[in-house]
């Protein structure tokens, strides 16, 4: 390459390089995976190696990492925090090349022992230095450049694995303990779930959110990330008698003393000891529950650490052996959607196909159109693919600057999927929710096994025997299609099933034969309605009286309904709009399901409209849920504990402390032929 060439390429690393430090380190915005950035890296770091005179102290590769925000206070580290040297060969002859240079530094012979060994995890966090002074907790500092970082202190206590005061009778004068923030993979995925049912940002991958979390200037904020700690190293010592003379005892007297230190880690002979530990951990890495980006061999005797010293600012005496990347960079080809169990569109980003985590992905999830608005992903876009152990992969951001020109247009999907792709029906998204879903509900094939077994539960239809694996075995042998179809089994079908014989199959259609007699308000239930809940539906069935009524409702007649507010209603409107919805109704209806219908509360209200009661006891014949419909079927309302405001109390055998209560302030008892014949006046 001609001078003036490799003048021109190395100039664009540092500038490439500098601005993805400061994206990541001052902004934590990270534009590219680790992977992508590496490879900058060592591209610069070869470049600079070959030709020494390009070489500038102002270079990247002469500085551990980005500057502090100067948001923060300065502190001058008083031992440097550095950095160590990543072996990129990812097979055990990494393992082998760096135990090689260890014995050659050493002066050993073939002949001589093995060197012994300490090996660890990388965690995949920010790396913090805390002080303590006398054992207390006086300082916690980002390594930022390696001499100066930024003063986290006040965010660091909000970490509660991190102690404020060491165990123990004589700790050090002063001992710095250098380690990982971190955060753990489910900490991550529940803290992004809470923030996208509120419509907040989420965070782009554990390890931003650690770094995110410790630069938040009110420590407030910072309290509410789910953060972690691991210690792996000292910094500056004094005072400490007896002080370790390994790198293991050490951090066992660092968990002595109550401080994080990660269990994964071992010490043994040579570098088969390290090719066995990094083997072993790369067999479990999908299901350690935070993130790692390697492992880290050390050598484990202190005078030899000494020895060894350091090459330029990296010390000889330890490596960083990497994994596969979890990270990579590829492209949207298009974005389609999957339909959930319960209605919900997907979208999935479809990739041109991308090794990374350890296999080839070509689909990766966006979550919903809100990620989709947040990360501005188009189709044609270069993207950033994240695949950590079992977690579906997804895309974490849209690298804008390669966009194609023109840009392509932004993906909506209510205009890509005005009807759903499974079955047809509209697909809409309510006011509020950040997901748009399928009105299909009783139809469509993707929600067919949700729908059966909400259909046949115990509070709805209550199907006995209708369970999971007997709704799987319906569905896939193409049994079973809709709700109504229930009706039509026939017992030669059900007995070839498995676990099913004659007895049991006609136990179960027994148990359907029986379901055909049910209230409006369990039928309305059981239709799966989005947001109507067993209260709401008993809510409709005493307002409207008739499902013919319901059927029929705006969104101003439900809103009428007590408790049903705008969302509700927005969704009993468009699923009673849906013409496959109302088709299964009319064949549960043609199939024999029917229900007790009254005027409702529009016209006349219930004989017990205003009255609480109270249940306690067993009734001879009337269970708890039974009791409970009827009375509400009456216009009355069920309380959990009796007070003044009590009515009445049913009171059955057994009663307890809710008899006694009542009898104390002369409320008006009841036992279930007094329920019964009160129940009886509705229908005078």
């Amino acid at each position: 390459m001609p001078s003036s060439d490799l003048l021109a390429r190395v100039t664009k690393l540092r500038q490439e390089i500098e601005r993805h430090n400061h994206a990541y380190y001052v902004l934590d915005q990270p534009l590219i995976p680790d992977a992508e950035y590496d490879r900058l890296f060592r591209e610069l770091q070869t470049l600079e190696a070959e030709h020494p005179g390009l070489a500038t102290p102002d270079s990247p590769t002469q500085r551990v990492g980005g500057k502090p925000l100067d948001a923060f206070a300065s502190v001058r580290h008083a031992v440097p925090m550095l950095s160590i040297r990543t072996e990129t060969d990812t097979e055990a002859s990494g393992a082998q090349a760096f135990d090689a240079r260890v014995r050659k530094e050493l002066g050993l012979a073939d002949s001589d022992p093995p060197v012994d060994y300490s090996a660890e995890l990388k965690f995949d966090g920010l790396a913090i230095n805390l002080r303590y002074e006398h054992g207390v907790l006086v300082q916690a500092a980002t390594r930022g450049d390696g001499e100066t970082g930024e003063d986290v202190t006040q965010n660091i206590r909000t970490i509660h694995v991190i102690p404020l005061r060491l165990s123990g009778h004589l700790p050090p004068d002063v001992l710095e303990v250098r380690g990982e923030v971190y955060m753990r993979r489910d900490d991550f995925e529940r803290y992004n779930a809470k923030q996208r049912e509120a419509g907040k940002p989420t965070l782009v991958n554990p390890r931003n959110g650690a770094a995110g979390s410790i630069r938040q200037l009110d420590p407030a904020m910072a309290a509410q990330r789910p953060l972690s700690f691991f210690a792996y190293g000292l910094g500056e010592v004094r005072g400490w008698e007896d002080a370790p003379d390994t790198h293991s005892a050490t951090l066992d007297a660092l968990a002595a003393m109550r401080v994080p230190v990660c269990g994964e880690r071992i010490t043994g002979p040579g570098a088969a000891a390290l090719i066995a530990f990094h083997d072993d951990i790369a067999a479990r890495r999908d299901q350690l529950p935070f993130d790692i980006d390697g492992v880290v061999y050390k050598v484990n005797r202190f005078d030899l650490q000494r020895e060894l010293g350091f090459v330029t600012r990296e010390p000889r005496w330890a490596v960083a052996h990497k994994y596969p990347a979890q990270e990579q960079l590829t492209t949207v080809l298009g974005i389609e959607v999957q339909v959930g169990r319960t209605g919900a569109l997907t979208p999935v980003a479809r990739l041109a196909p991308v090794f990374v985590g350890g296999v080839t992905v070509t689909n990766a999830t966006l979550h919903n159109q809100d990620e989709i608005d947040r990360k501005d992903v188009r189709v044609g876009d270069t993207v950033i693919v994240r695949r950590a152990g079992d977690v579906i992969p997804e895309v974490v951001a849209a690298v804008v600057d390669r966009r194609p020109d023109p840009a392509p247009p932004r993906f909506n999907i209510l205009q890509s999927y005005p009807v759903c792709p499974e079955c047809g029906s509209h697909v809409v998204r309510l006011d509020g929710e950040a997901v748009a879903r399928c009105t299909g509900g009783l139809y469509c094939p993707a929600q067919r096994k949700q729908a059966l077994l909400h259909f046949a539960g115990r509070r709805a239809m209550d199907i006995e025997g209708l369970g999971d694996k007997l709704v799987d075995q319906l569905v896939d042998r193409g049994l079973i299609r809709t709700p109504a179809d229930i009706y039509g089994l026939r017992q030669a079908e059900l007995a070839g099933l498995e676990r099913m014989a004659e007895k049991s199959a006609a136990n179960l259609l027994a148990a359907i034969e029986a379901s055909k007699t049910t209230t409006l308000a369990r039928f309305i239930f059981a239709l799966g309605i989005r947001n109507v809940g067993e209260a709401t539906a008993r809510d409709l069935a005493q307002h409207f009286g008739a499902l013919d009524k319901l059927v029929a409702a705006n969104e101003a007649d439900l809103l009428a309904v007590r408790d049903v507010g705008p969302i509700v209603a927005q969704s009993i409107v468009q699923f009673f709009a849906e013409s496959h919805n109302l088709e299964v109704v009319g064949k549960l209806r043609a199939a024999g399901v029917h229900w007790p219908e009254s005027t409702g509360l529009q016209q006349s209200a219930g004989i017990l409209t205003g009255r609480t009661l109270v249940l306690t006891g067993t009734l001879p014949t009337l269970t708890r849920d039974v009791a409970k419909e009827r009375i509400e079927a009456a216009g009355g309302k069920v309380a959990g504990s009796v007070s003044k405001k009590t009515d009445y109390v049913i009171a059955g055998a057994e009663a307890g402390s809710k008899l006694a209560k009542a009898q104390e302030l002369g409320v008006t008892i009841l036992d279930e032929a007094g329920l019964l014949a009160l129940l009886s006046k509705t229908t005078e």
